[in-house]
């Protein structure tokens, strides 16, 4: 076994430990290094991951695979994780826990990372966990404050919840199939087709992965969750784990389960159209940005959801080039929102509300880099043209229509109408609404998280042309002959 097809993750392994064990012996006033280490590890695995592109193999008895759609979504992962390390450098600052936040944050990577790779259930399954345990700590890091705590108690309980259910479901699958491969599931699929079993899993591992994805009605957790967590915290949450979710269903259902298409298609449709109309009306009325976020974050994964139902190779390949989109918009959406946390913290150290919509009127002066950044996500996700977002719509939608599902198209713009207005609403209070307060200097590490992300955004959304094909290359390993 070639060692080297697991360069990215033995790095993320070796850097884990390293920031680990290096925080153990440093005083707390010298833990800013960590940081640093952290970010370093991640760019050098991020390295490795874009130097493999390409690839094509399976390692551990088949149980891993590397290839176009893993490649795809490791460096999703990877570019949430070094925005998250960076922006991070500036959240520990002064934490005598520093080493503990990198080091979960490493490991949930890693765990993301291998539910790209995997081409077993089991190892899927094991990976998804690995991943949920260092997020639900890291969801509850500031343990001082009540609503942290209340994020992470609430994302564990959910979190285990639809663990079970994705083991129950799986243990249905095994029990008719005798395999837990993804490939031999779908090599075996007259038993599931021919009896109730299949009809079972397939609604126990929709509820699952539901709550994972945060589809309504499965989403409970995740305002709550997002609001209470870290800022931070929250950007790898939203623009990382759900994309875990998203890649781990694409291979259940898709790959293994295609032969169940007709269960599980009209149940994607359904929950894909109340969770974008839900997600959008219900942000329209949140004076909390984290919590707008929150929400939108759910409308974002009912557009993605669409790639379920139209099922045709540029479909999923614009449902995969949402995800990567995302993952630039939404961490830095909520990485300005931390800087905005920060900045109000830093005046008052008592704000119960330190994201409240208010602490945004006159940003554009007060912050204007985070402010500029704050309008590009916020547009970006809207579906603005020239942006990441844009682009990601225009494909997901188009092949929406292009196969035939017109009603679900028109749903799915129209609810990009209504985001718009609550959208809007934040860049109106970061330009148009005056502040007596002054300038204040914007943290560097959260300014450099920033740049990259937009970076990111514009660069998807102007140069869009390499992206599409790659996420199109990384949709024919879901349907390599097509639908």
């Amino acid at each position: 076994m070639d060692l080297m097809l697991l360069a990215p993750e033995l790095t993320l392994v070796l850097t884990g430990l390293a920031v680990l064990l290096i925080g153990l012996f440093l005083p707390t006033g010298s833990k800013k290094i960590l940081g640093y280490l952290a970010s370093l590890g991640i760019l050098i695995a991020l390295f490795f991951t874009v130097s493999s592109l390409g690839t094509q193999a399976t390692i551990f008895y088949d149980t891993v695979s590397i290839d176009a759609l893993s490649q795809f979504f490791k460096i999703v992962f990877l570019v949430v994780a070094l925005l998250f390390a960076i922006s991070g450098i500036k959240y520990t600052e002064g934490n005598s826990h520093t080493e503990e936040f990198f080091t979960l944050g490493i490991f949930a990577t890693i765990g993301m990372m291998f539910v790209a790779s995997a081409n077993d259930l089991m190892v899927l399954f094991v990976a998804f966990e690995l991943a949920s345990l260092a997020t639900y700590a890291l969801a509850g890091f500031e343990k001082k404050n009540p609503r942290s705590l209340e994020a992470a108690m609430k994302y564990f309980i959910i979190g285990s919840l639809s663990a079970a259910l994705l083991l129950f479901g799986i243990s249905y699958i095994y029990g008719a199939t005798g395999t837990t491969s993804i490939p031999g599931v779908a090599a075996n699929m007259e038993v599931l087709l021919s009896s109730p079993m299949g009809l079972v899993a397939t609604v126990l591992l929709i509820a699952g992965f539901g709550f994972k994805i945060a589809l309504v009605p499965f989403h409970m957790w995740a305002p709550d969750t997002y609001q209470g967590a870290p800022s931070v915290v929250s950007a790898l949450l939203a623009a990382g784990s759900k994309k875990m979710g998203i890649v781990a269903a694409f291979k259940v259902f898709i790959v293994a389960l295609i032969a169940l298409q007709a269960e599980w298609q009209l149940a994607f449709a359904i929950l894909a159209v109340i969770t974008m109309t839900y997600g959008n009306i219900v942000a329209l009325n949140q004076t909390s940005v984290k919590r707008m976020l929150a929400y939108s974050s759910l409308a974002q994964a009912g557009y993605i959801s669409m790639a379920f139902v139209v099922l045709t190779p540029m479909a999923l390949g614009g449902g995969i080039l949402y995800a990567l989109s995302h993952g630039f918009m939404k961490a830095g959406a909520f990485i300005a929102t931390a800087a905005v946390v920060y900045m109000v913290l830093s005046e008052n150290k008592d704000s119960a509300d330190p994201d409240h919509i208010d602490n945004f009127r006159g940003l554009g002066k007060r912050m204007p880099v985070t402010a500029l950044s704050m309008t590009v996500f916020v547009f970006a996700l809207a579906g603005i043209p020239l942006t990441a977002g844009y682009m990601s719509k225009f494909v997901l939608f188009s092949s929406t229509i292009q196969a035939g599902f017109v009603w679900l198209a028109v749903i799915a713009i129209l609810n990009s109408a209504i985001s718009l207005y609550y959208y809007a609403k934040v860049v109106k209070y970061m330009y148009f609404l005056p502040t007596d307060s002054e300038k204040i200097s914007e943290p560097l590490p959260y300014t450099i998280a920033l740049v990259i992300a937009v970076i990111g955004v514009l660069v998807i959304g102007f140069w869009s042309e390499p992206f599409i094909y790659w996420s199109m290359e990384a949709a024919k390993v879901l349907i390599p002959g097509g639908i």
